[in-house]
């Protein structure tokens, strides 16, 4: 049996803050800061991006509205394993510990793909629906801007970008995900316990909107995360800031960019005694390429791959994962449980 987990290694390295403000004529000097940060920590976050805060604070509204209903409610829209739109709840448990994630999510997507009712109905979430679709328009808004800069600092035309990664597009594969950790005040955790374990996004950009103070998300830069179960190793917080969006790069646009920028791990630690236990609530958009899209570098290190195969790939790692973890706990004599999906 393994050793237990040794308790978190935190470092300080600084999250870059960088505005985007007067866009069009800043444009070099953003993408400049845009390429430090996405070379080195592949997290950073950005203000001045146009979406308000009151437009921040009523989509977490509308997911507060959502999740408040009984769970038998938000049971009629579960989550799709093939999709990973709908609702869960508990659905991962660390192989590690044995406890589940003590969250709920409900992901949700552009209506084109016709993957079925995932939304709330509106006589349970008035307007739930409509808002969502605007508030993702405008992250798409946002994200775009960033690769326009992106396909600069990489030497790449923008079009490859606005056309893959196009939110009107028969088969896009963009989304957004609403995400519920229960308030656990007073309850304690085995050393090293995670809300949600170690991983990378399989989207080209995410961004991940967060409420100030509630702490827990942590980045270990440069695929660091080398001991079992990620424990142990090097990680820096990335609390929340007002105004601003924290962005982290995905697995898809490491391969795009020929691994120049950094698909980095990160994760949310279960609280400590002493840190913040109360709900932790947060909205991830998730930018991720259509899956007729084909996505090669500049510098063609990687075979071209469509989105579609990105996905595929991505699901046959989650397979793997599940198979290999629920051997570990197998070991540990955690039986019973559901085993980790992590995409957020």
């Amino acid at each position: 049996m393994s050793a237990a987990p040794a308790p978190p290694v935190l470092s300080k390295r600084e999250i870059q803050r960088i505005s985007l403000t007067n866009f069009e004529s800043r444009k070099d000097d953003i993408t400049k800061q845009l390429m430090k940060a996405a070379t080195d920590l592949g997290f950073f976050m950005i203000e001045d991006t146009g979406i308000s805060q009151a437009e921040t604070d009523s989509m977490f509204a509308r997911g507060a509205q959502f999740f408040a209903l009984d769970d038998k409610v938000k049971a009629a829209v579960p989550c799709d394993p093939a999709t990973f739109v709908g609702w869960e709840r508990d659905a991962e448990v660390s192989p590690a510990t044995g406890f589940a994630d003590h969250k709920e999510s409900i992901q949700v997507a552009y209506d084109q793909r016709q993957w079925g009712s995932h939304w709330p109905v509106d006589d349970n979430c008035p307007g739930f629906r409509d808002e969502a679709l605007t508030f993702m328009g405008n992250c798409e808004s946002v994200v775009h801007k960033l690769l326009e800069c992106f396909a600069i600092g990489l030497g790449m035309p923008y079009e490859d970008f606005k056309k893959a990664l196009d939110n009107s597009a028969q088969d896009c594969n963009s989304a957004m995900r609403f995400m519920n950790y229960y308030d656990v005040t007073g309850r304690t955790f085995p050393t090293g316990h995670m809300r949600v374990m170690p991983h990378t996004d399989m989207s080209a950009l995410t961004l991940l909107f967060q409420r100030v103070g509630e702490t827990g998300l942590e980045v270990c830069p440069g695929r660091e995360a080398t001991t079992e179960y990620a424990m142990g190793d090097e990680w820096t917080p990335c609390n929340p800031q007002q105004g601003a969006i924290t962005v982290n790069i995905g697995d898809a646009l490491m391969y795009w960019s020929d691994d120049k920028l950094k698909s980095n791990f990160h994760r949310v630690r279960a609280p400590n005694p002493g840190e913040y236990q109360k709900q932790r609530c947060s909205i991830a958009y998730f930018c991720q390429p259509c899956l007729s899209a084909v996505c090669q570098g500049p510098l063609k290190k990687y075979p071209p791959i469509t989105g579609q195969q990105m996905a595929e790939s991505r699901y046959m790692e989650l397979d793997w994962l599940k198979g290999h973890e629920a051997k570990e706990a197998a070991a540990k004599g955690i039986a019973g449980h559901k085993l980790p999906i992590s995409v957020a």
